[in-house]
Formats: C-alpha cells, structure tokens, sequence
C-alpha cells in the first residue's frame, strides 16, 4: 500500500488520501465516482451494443493464434467467451498448418483460479533451455507488474511438487541450469529500488530456501533496477550482470571464465549478443581511436575481440535523419534487421562469413507494418513474419531459411467492414518548423465535410507507433464514420535516438507542441472541426492528454485521459515513478520543478477555464503508474467546479483490464463517452 509522503502536507496537496491505493476512504471515493461515470455511459442501448460488439470481437474463436516454438510444439496463450483467464496450449507445426489445429492443453488458468481461490492472470514463462522440459510460469493477481513465480514441468504439464516458487514481487528469474536459479525480487528491506524493481541478484539452488540463497550481485538503491540474467545462445549458458543507473543508461559485466568482467561502452549503449558477437544499439555517438560510429547505429565485433581491447566495428545499421532501427532478430545463421524510413518497415538479413558480412534484403509488402523473427535460433534457419496495417487484419508468414519463399501460415478475419476507407500518411509543420508525420484513416470523402476524428499518440520512451489492426478501434469508431488519426510526435522512437531525445525533460514541450501541430492540420484540411475532433493517450500519453487539457482546451471536443501520469511534483515517488526520472526530469532537484511545472497538468489546472469534455481511466491494480494521478486530477477538477467523468477498473494492471471482458467494457466506455460529446 502507498502512503503519503513525508515530504508533503495536505495543506500543499488536499488530495493526497487518494493515493492510498487501497485505502477505504480512497475505495469508497473510486465507487462513487466509477457508479456516476457509469450511469452517464452505460446505461444505454447502444453502449450495450457497442460493448457486446466487441466483446464478440475479442472472444471469437476464429481469431489469430499466434504461436512461439519452444522445444518441438509450437506454444499459444489463449482466451475466448470459456476461457476468461485463458489456457496455455500447444501443438505440432503440421496441426497448425490445418484450418482448425488440435491443441494439447498445458495450463488451464481458469481451472488454476478456481482451485486456488486466486484471480490468477498469466504473466508468462521462463522456459529451460535447451531441454525446454522445464519453466517458471508468471500469474499475477489481478494483473499488476508483480507477479508469483511457479515452477512447471512442460512434460508432465503440472507444477513441480517441491519446485522453485517465489512469492508476489516484481521478480526477475532466469535458469543456470536444472538445478539452479538467478533471481532479482524482494528479499525483504534494502533489497528493492527506489523504483520498486530488484537491486539484489542471488544464485538459488535446488532444495535450498530462498532467503539462504548466495547473494552474486547487486546494485545500488538509486539504480532503476539491478540484476544477474542468463540465456542460452551459441550452444553455451551466456551469464551477465546489469546496473540499470537509469531508464536509458546501464554497467554490463560480462561472465568470462566464471569471472564477470565489465564491458567498457558508452553507458547509454544497449548490448546483445549475435552467436560470438557483441551487438551494440547506439543511443549517443561512441568516438574511438579509429572513427566516431552515430547515435541510432547498430554494431557488431566479435566478442573475443572487444573483450581483448579491439574497436573495429561491423556497422550493420546507419541511420540518417528520417531512417531508425526498428528491432532485429535472429536465426541459426542470420541476423533479421528490421528497420523504419519515414515510419514505414523495410527488411534485410545480415550474416558473419569466412569473406565477411554478407547481406541480403528481403522483399515485404508495401504500406504495412512488417515484423520478423527467427523461429529457434539455436536450430533452425525458419522465420515467420507477421504483416498488416490499419485496415488489414494480420497475416502471419513462415519461411524456410533467409531467401526461400513464405509460406501463409494464418490470417486474422476482418472485425469491421474497411470498404471505402483509405490510409493516408500526411505531415504538420510544428512550432519550431519541424515536419510530423501522421497517418490517417477515413472514407474517401475525407475532408470533404467535417467528421468525428480521434487523434491518438504517445511520444515517450523511444516508442515508435506503427500501423496495425484493431478490431476495437475499427467496431467502436471507424465502422460509425468517425476518422482515426496516429501523430507520430518527439519523444517516440520513429525517428530513433534523436527524435526521442529531442523531447525529453525541459524540452517535452515539443512533444505536445507537435501533437497540437496535427491537430491544428486536420482542422485546416477540413477533417474535421476543434468540436468534433477528440483525442486519446495512455500512460506517457496521458500526460500528454492531460497537457492538451490544460494548455489547449479550445482545441479539442473531447478527451479521453487513461491510466495517466499527472502529478509530476509526486510522480517520483509513486510506485515505479522514480524509474522515469531520466525521462521527465527530478522535480527535487534545484531548478527542475520550474519547467517541470509547465507541464505538470494537476498543478495547471483553473476553476475559470471552460475544459472539453473528458475521461479519466485507470486501474486499481495498476503497480506501474500509481492511480493517484487520475484520482487527484479529477478531485481537483471537481473542487473547481468542472465536470470530468471517472472509470477505475479494480483490476487489469497497467493495461487497464484483467481479461477481455473488461477490456470490453472499458473500451465501449471510452468510445461511447468520445461519440457522444462529439458534433457531428
């Protein structure tokens, strides 16, 4: 349970019995407020179609299963109408080629829920390898980042009787072998972050209680998280130590003959490795003797060699100003590299030869968003690849090896009629004469006369938006004719580093600047009017929602605000706040607060500001962004005489739902509450 902070008052914040998450006062309060936002909203003919719709969607039995190999199954999560919480299932790669594939149920989720009396919400697994006989399953109570961690026999399919378990925490856990763990969780005081993540890393052995296990690392309470993690590759254990000293920044040592050995890079380099290669993302250029390799490249050299002093990189990725790294993979041979130019996927396959690194491009289609991976790295040169865009349900691929044609494997039905709906990539001018790109989708008359439009972005942490398909979005607002719109604004990662960086701390202003930008460009193209233009934003993107609140209520006819950040004076000290500082800034360090100020939007708000219409959405059981944020912005509003309405889920995590019932409801009240504070 969160407390109040010693360092503030009520007299400084009124609100701050909200942030006791749990709270009875704070519970009654988020009953209150939920029983009004629902009256508003639900209890129409049309939410209930709305929501209904929707709800079919996410529980059909006809949607995409998608599939990850582990040993010689190819495993699936599943949910629909009988399944709430899901099972775990698997099945051969000739099954799943059928239209109707047999599946070989491993866990029953409901069934675990119901005998242990737990609202159990997987997590996921940590699979053994490489004789992916064994895992440590994930469950969460109710969906939070924590989570309980169980051991599981893969062949048996039931839990290990006197296996490893490890209690509710933010836990990291990785296999050294059968018989020995690496964890990171709560051990108790002085083990944890001031993040609220591990700082202590200790080597668990089989029949041993966890508290007497070895402590082999640990780092420092400021850090953002600290740990010991180790993987299979390259027909060996790799074992590495990390310090997260920030969100962005962090010390790797690398384990060398039983030895962890530092490995001296820029600290804002993420390292990963390539059968014997170090790979290096560069986030900031990295000047050696020889040359100066660019912020956003992407390096490789083998290990032996780094380790041994040499710096003569392998550049795999170069970007320039309007192409990024977008993720890359792997199989037994080739390395996948993915990359964006102007916000759209282009796809090449590099590998290490006796002459050097050969490369060679693989063909995509055009106008979609394209991911690729390798299937099992270890022992196939197999990869699949997933494909859509806005108005295309997702299709997934298989190939062979790098070079042999794609096999479709899947593709997802449609959920709405696309028909006469066009995807457009347009760009808006920003205050400081940068160019933004956004795409939008609506009916070929678009911009003939003015629709219901939902402009929706996030512009944080390197995060890149890429068009996909939503059976949501395309049932709750594109099949009534509103129009749909994605800014890819400063502070994502469309644009790599630079453009990340361009809107962090002091300068997030740039961010909202370019959100406001397209907003005001939709407006001049006749898309829609400031009174039926809406806007939406979770998380990081609610803070922008939250900033497009109080800085341009003029703009917007509507908005909907979810599990957001708001409090920037206190964010730091919420739940996994202070792991963001690199991110927004200290607001107690000396000068901070007087631009973090600027776009703190609890402490912008004004009692004679005539506000749009908005929403606020969060979840109780979010451990990531504290619930106080919605909480305290929409008590502050209230006090002030506005209007705001309110929806916390008391369940679902960060994600704002624990299962596709509630994300339907959610969903349908977000929709409905957008559309009809709308004009037409």
């Amino acid at each position: 349970m969160i407390g109040v902070s010693v360092t503030a008052s009520s007299a400084e914040d009124p609100f701050l019995w909200l942030e006791e998450v749990e709270g009875e006062s704070a519970l009654a309060w988020v009953r209150e407020e939920n029983a009004k936002s629902e009256a508003a909203l639900a209890g129409t003919e049309d939410f209930e179609s709305l929501q209904a719709a929707l709800l079919a969607a996410y529980d059909s039995p006809d949607k995409l299963a998608a599939v990850s190999k582990i040993g010689s199954h190819y495993y699936n999560f599943w949910r629909d109408a009988s399944q709430v919480r899901g099972v775990w299932r698997r099945t051969t790669l000739e099954e799943y080629r059928q239209e109707e594939p047999t599946w070989e149920v491993v866990l029953d989720v409901d069934a675990l829920a119901e005998e242990e009396g737990e609202n159990w919400v997987w997590g996921g697994a940590r699979v053994l390898e490489p004789e992916a006989d064994r895992a440590m399953l994930q469950f969460s109570r109710g969906g939070g980042d924590a989570k309980v961690v169980r051991e599981f026999d893969l062949l048996a399919k039931r839990f290990v009787k006197g296996g490893f378990e490890i209690p509710e925490a933010k836990t990291n856990v990785s296999w050294l072998d059968r018989d020995t763990l690496l964890v990171g969780s709560d051990f108790g005081p002085g083990s944890l972050t001031e993040s609220g993540y591990p700082r202590v890393a200790k080597r668990w052995s089989r029949g041993t209680l966890l508290a007497e296990a070895e402590r082999v690392f640990e780092g420092e309470i400021g850090d953002v998280s600290a740990g010991v993690r180790a993987w299979w590759e390259d027909g060996r254990r790799q074992v590495m130590a990390y310090r997260s000293t920030s969100f962005y920044t962090d010390e790797v040592s690398w384990q060398v003959q039983g030895e962890l050995v530092r490995l001296e890079k820029p600290d804002d380099a993420e390292v990963s490795t390539f059968q014997d290669q170090f790979l290096f993302e560069l986030r900031s250029d990295w000047q050696t003797d020889q040359r100066t390799f660019p912020k956003g490249a992407l390096l490789a050299i083998s290990q032996e060699a780094f380790l041994a002093g040499d710096r003569d990189f392998e550049v795999l990725f170069a970007p320039n100003p309007r192409k990024s790294l977008a993720g890359f993979s792997e199989t037994k041979s080739w390395l996948l590299v993915n990359e964006l130019e102007n916000v759209r996927n282009r796809l090449y396959a590099v590998r290490l030869t006796k002459e050097g690194w050969e490369r060679k491009s693989l063909e995509i289609p055009e106008n979609a968003t394209v991911r690729v991976w390798g299937e099992d790295a270890e022992e196939s040169e197999a990869l699949w690849m997933s494909v859509t865009n806005y108005l295309t349900p997702t299709t997934l691929l298989r190939s062979q090896g790098v070079g042999q044609p794609f096999e479709t494997l899947k593709q997802a039905p449609p959920r709405f009629e696309a028909a006469g709906f066009q995807i457009h990539q347009w760009e808006a001018t920003s205050a400081d004469g940068t160019q933004v790109p956004y795409f939008v989708v609506g009916s070929e008359s678009l911009g003939q006369e003015p629709r219901k439009t939902l402009l929706y972005a996030y512009g944080g942490f390197e995060i890149p938006l890429l068009p996909g398909y939503s059976a949501g979005r395309g049932i709750g607002w594109l099949q009534r004719g509103g129009v749909y719109v994605v800014a890819n604004i400063r502070g994502g990662g469309e644009f790599g580093p630079a453009w990340h960086q361009a809107a962090l701390q002091e300068n997030r202003q740039k961010a909202f600047d370019d959100f406001i930008a397209v907003a005001e460009d939709l407006i001049a193209r006749g898309v829609c009017t400031s009174a039926s233009l809406a806007a939406m934003g979770g998380s990081n993107g609610g803070l922008l929602i939250g900033n497009m609140l109080v800085q341009r209520p003029d703009l917007f006819g509507a908005l909907v605000c979810a599990v957001p950040l708001l409090d920037m004076k206190r964010y730091h000290q919420l739940l996994a706040g202070a792991s963001w500082v690199a991110e927004y800034g200290d607001p107690d360090e000396e000068g901070v607060w007087d631009w973090l100020e600027g776009y703190s939007p609890y402490h912008q708000l004004q009692s004679e500001v005539d506000y749009p219409a908005i929403l606020f959405t969060t979840s109780t059981r979010d451990d990531r962004v504290h619930p106080a944020h919605a909480r305290k912005m929409v008590a502050r509003m209230k006090e002030q005489g506005h209007a705001p309405l309110y929806y916390e889920n008391m369940e679902g995590g960060h994600g704002g739902a624990a299962n596709h019932q509630q994300a339907a409801y959610v969903d349908a009240l977000e929709y409905q509450f957008l559309w009809e504070n709308l004009e037409k």
